[in-house]
């Protein structure tokens, strides 16, 4: 039997896959959060600071551009970040407008607990999950987010 909060509302039933996209990111962010919530990170923050432990010291727009994120989200969580103690953003060198953003040693020390978050989430999200099902499923969910990036966006008016 089909658990009725999994069911979409008539007005989705022409939608039934983004509504089952939009019900699994619900859900897989909300226990994400409360799993960031327990390291006092917001969620996003662990996106920015996984940017930062593959290359530390990369400039404001840099994480900008890898975390797909807006700019007021990114500047927002990478103040309070900064205000926590986990991050510096300094002015560059070469060009004072530009802020660089660097760990600390506090923000160091949460990457294997950022490991470890991620490690639990995919356990519990493929528990019930042949390797086929994930490979399958992964490469799926990939498909739909370049479509989504190549056809989601409306075309500017042509110019006269």
């Amino acid at each position: 039997m089909t658990d009725p909060a999994s069911r979409p509302p008539g007005t989705a039933r022409d939608g039934r896959l983004s509504y089952a996209v939009f019900q699994l990111a619900r859900a897989h962010r909300g226990h994400a959060a409360a799993m960031l919530r327990a390291m006092n990170l917001h969620p996003g923050q662990e996106l920015l600071l996984m940017q930062l432990y593959d290359r530390d010291g990369q400039t404001q727009s840099e994480l900008l551009d890898s975390v797909g994120l807006d700019h007021s989200t990114v500047s927002k969580s990478l103040r309070r970040m900064q205000e926590a103690g986990l991050l510096t953003r300094e002015p560059a060198d070469h060009d004072r407008r530009v802020m660089v953003v660097r760990l600390t040693d506090a923000g160091r020390a949460l990457r294997e607990p950022i490991a470890a978050m991620w490690r639990t989430l995919e356990d519990i999200s493929v528990h019930d999950l042949t390797a086929e099902q994930i490979e399958t499923f992964t490469a799926t969910a990939h498909a739909i987010e370049q479509s989504i990036k190549k056809h989601g966006r409306p075309t500017p008016p042509a110019a006269d």
